[in-house]
């Protein structure tokens, strides 16, 4: 019997959808759903009409899509990815380490963000997750949009490197710029850790000491939900695990980043035998002085034994600049959108923190006294009580914030020295001084990481005997930006280059279409091409020994080596014979305010404005060291 072509078309279409979810794991789910449709007469083939048009689909189709639909609800019903809050009730310490972390901000990040999207749209969305995925697994592991807003982002994903982005991982994935999967489940999955689960299996072992635990999903068990297992893992404690993520290397031989591969041929490495984990999860941070001791979990109130603590914080460079009541992540503080208010989920939602004003005291007690029925105050914020709940909850975030500020300027003091001022000449016509700046850690090179975009620089003042500034380097130029070529000021003539400043800022240099190179704020060529796009190289860059279309001039500074400042102050700028008062500062920053303007085309998250994020990136500058010399001119 010949067959119609509506029967060929739904032939088609179910070979067609049986084949894709072979490949997702899902055909036995599926199938059988369909089966027993077909069975109960749900589903059944009828040769008769013609097909109907695409826009109407066959009630077969509808059924297929259905039984899609479901098996993929269920597939995410048990929360494949637990929230870090979720760990945090058994690892409280953990937790508060973690949640100010810039693991944890890593995804909450404006300037990433907004720099994502900013290359995406210079490569014509060829760059795909290639910058996202390390900043957020979960999201990428969820099929979460590339570009979208961190509050309609799941609670997971907006978390960053959170908890399951390292303790549900179970092989070397190598250095894949975080291209790596996650083994998804529920809060009793197996976790992955550093000793396996001869705690964990103690614990269980002794309800009347713990509790009752719950290790599976089984509703008729009441107890504490927890991890049924917990795996070694033991690259979880080496470099080449953190090297997975902080060694970025695409496709045409261009390297963003080379924190690992800066570890692998450093002191620390060869000839310490070191590792990663030793300075930036050390009791000390930025040395290797050993680890802290506490317990690894705390049930109920009831603690495990004592052992090594890791310190989850692994304090860097970057630090956070959005509204305080979104950042620490505090389950205290956010709601979720749909979220009903209870006693037991956070204050506000996300968007209603953003209309919190706290620079302006809201909930302070001196705030509050002298509010007026007249004032107004957008919801939930006209309720007094929620005022001040939520400057609770800031003074305890900002207290956090105080301590990641104090690991953050330890890690880089254990960096960076800056040595005496040097007289090298002064005379009443000419002064001349010099200063070093050392790396003294064995691991890698000062700045590391994107250090394209990381700003360490010296801002260098003589002063003479009257109190007058006779000579500035370092200094900021309105925006915020040191006065070097990508100052826009500079660039517009409104202000003179900085020709005696100190950075060790690298520089991004890419070749373009017509030949030449050009040194630009961020490593996107720019090109007469209507339709530039991120493609492999044509031709093998191994065999010139550098990428093809874009490379980084280094201007860090390698383990164990210094560079030298030299100054001149000139006879126009001397005042005379005197006293003059030098006074050098090393500061370190985030990321240049040039960045922001080069990529605040396409908007920041949270509805803050190219200024907000300048204003906020400068005031996070850290001065690292300071050395004040004063120098006779007869």
């Amino acid at each position: 019997m010949e067959s119609s072509p509506q029967t060929n078309r739904i032939r088609v279409y179910r070979n067609l959808g049986l084949l894709i979810l072979l490949f997702a794991g899902l055909l036995p789910v599926i199938y059988g759903e369909y089966l027993q449709a077909e069975q109960k007469g749900i589903v059944r083939i009828v040769a008769t009409e013609p097909a109907p048009p695409a826009a109407t689909p066959a009630p077969r189709d509808k059924v297929l899509k259905h039984v899609i639909d479901q098996a993929h609800a269920e597939c995410f019903e048990d929360d494949p990815f637990p929230s870090a809050e979720k760990c945090g009730k058994c690892h409280p310490q953990h937790y508060r380490e973690w949640s100010v972390s810039p693991h944890a901000y890593a995804q909450l990040s404006p300037v990433f963000n907004a720099m994502s999207n900013k290359l995406i749209k210079l490569n014509n969305g060829t760059l795909g997750d290639f910058c996202i995925r390390c900043h957020t697994p979960v999201g990428m592991a969820l099929s979460e949009p590339i570009n979208m807003s961190n509050m309609d982002r799941s609670p997971t994903s907006r978390e960053g490197v959170t908890c399951v982005a390292c303790h549900r991982i179970n092989q070397a994935w190598g250095k894949g710029a975080g291209r790596q999967a996650l083994v998804a489940g529920d809060i009793n999955q197996v976790v992955y850790g550093p000793l396996g689960g001869e705690n964990l299996a103690a614990v269980l072992a002794n309800p009347d000491k713990y509790g009752v635990l719950k290790t599976n999903n089984d509703p008729e068990i009441r107890g504490r939900e927890i991890h049924a297992e917990a795996h070694q893992f033991f690259q979880l404690i080496t470099p080449g695990f953190c090297g997975s993520c902080h060694d970025v290397f695409a496709p045409n031989g261009f390297r963003l980043e080379d924190a690992f591969s800066e570890f692998k041929h450093s002191p620390s490495a060869k000839v310490c035998k070191e590792n990663c984990q030793d300075c930036h999860m050390g009791a000390v941070p930025g040395k290797p002085l050993g680890y802290s001791s506490s317990p690894a979990a705390v049930i109920g109130n009831v603690s495990t034994p004592i052992r090594k603590h890791t310190n989850h914080m692994m304090i860097g460079p970057d630090y956070p600049i959005i509204h305080r009541g979104l950042f620490p992540h505090n389950p205290r503080a956010i709601r979720e959108e749909n979220e009903p208010t209870a006693e037991d989920t956070g204050l506000a939602t996300m968007r209603e923190w953003l209309c919190f004003d706290d620079a302006g005291g809201w909930g302070t007690p001196e705030f509050e006294k002298h509010v007026t029925a007249a004032d107004f105050f957008p919801p939930p914020w006209d309720n007094q009580i929620l005022r001040i709940k939520a400057r609770k909850i800031l003074n305890e975030q900002y207290d956090l914030l105080g301590e990641a500020a104090t690991q953050r300027l330890q890690v880089l003091q254990a960096g960076y020295e800056l040595g005496e001022i040097q007289i090298d000449k002064a005379k009443w016509y000419d002064l001349r001084f010099s200063v070093p700046v050392s790396n003294i850690t064995l691991g890698h090179g000062v700045p590391t990481g994107f250090d394209a975009e990381r700003v360490v620089f010296l801002r260098t003042m003589v002063w003479d005997q009257n109190g007058q500034l006779v000579f500035q380097s370092g200094d900021l130029d309105p925006n915020g930006d040191i006065r070097d070529s990508h100052s826009l000021y500079v660039h517009n003539g409104e202000v003179p280059l900085d020709r005696q400043l100190f950075t060790l800022q690298s520089r991004f240099i890419t070749r373009n279409v017509r030949g030449g190179e050009r040194e630009q704020v961020l490593n996107v060529p720019y090109s007469l091409d209507p339709l530039p796009y991120f493609r492999p190289a044509t031709r093998p860059f191994t065999v010139l020994g550098r990428p093809i279309g874009a490379r980084k001039q280094k201007q860090n500074i390698p383990p164990q080596a210094h560079r030298l400042a030299k100054y001149q102050v000139s006879r126009r700028q001397l005042t005379g014979p005197g006293n003059y008062t030098i006074r050098v500062q090393l500061i370190a920053g985030m990321v240049p305010v040039n960045l922001v303007h080069e990529i605040s085309d396409v908007g920041f998250d949270y509805g803050m404005s190219a200024r907000d994020v300048a204003d906020g990136v400068v005031d996070g500058h850290m001065i690292l060291y300071e050395k004040v010399e004063t120098v006779c001119i007869p």
